[in-house]
């Protein structure tokens, strides 16, 4: 395979996901970034935690999509994650998830 051949093959693996995330948003309630992965979930608990003065956070998911395009299944029941790098939690509103249909003029 060419560097090309990969290259739109990424972008097209890109361009799925993020025609699924489209579709999979409005079922979940939070917005969850970490350093490595994007997730969607619905429960979210995130606990502070120290070790040897090293702060790092544990996250638990449930009911949950990963935003990775190497993954075959993104829908996930519990996922754990630890970091020591920051953690972005949002609640989604829903009203803001109405997306606009493609090809409609302003």
């Amino acid at each position: 395979m060419s560097g090309e051949e990969l290259e739109n093959y990424e972008s097209d693996m890109e361009l799925q996901l993020y025609r699924e995330y489209k579709t999979v948003v409005g079922l979940f309630n939070y917005v969850v970034e970490t350093e490595r992965r994007f997730y969607l979930a619905n429960q979210v608990d995130v606990k502070t935690l120290s070790n040897a003065g090293e702060v790092y956070f544990e996250l638990t998911l449930t009911d949950a999509w990963v935003w990775d395009i190497y993954r075959q299944g993104r829908f996930v029941k519990s996922v754990r994650v630890l970091t020591f790098k920051d953690v972005n939690v949002e609640e989604l509103n829903r009203d803001e998830l109405q997306i606009p249909k493609e090809g409609l003029e302003s």
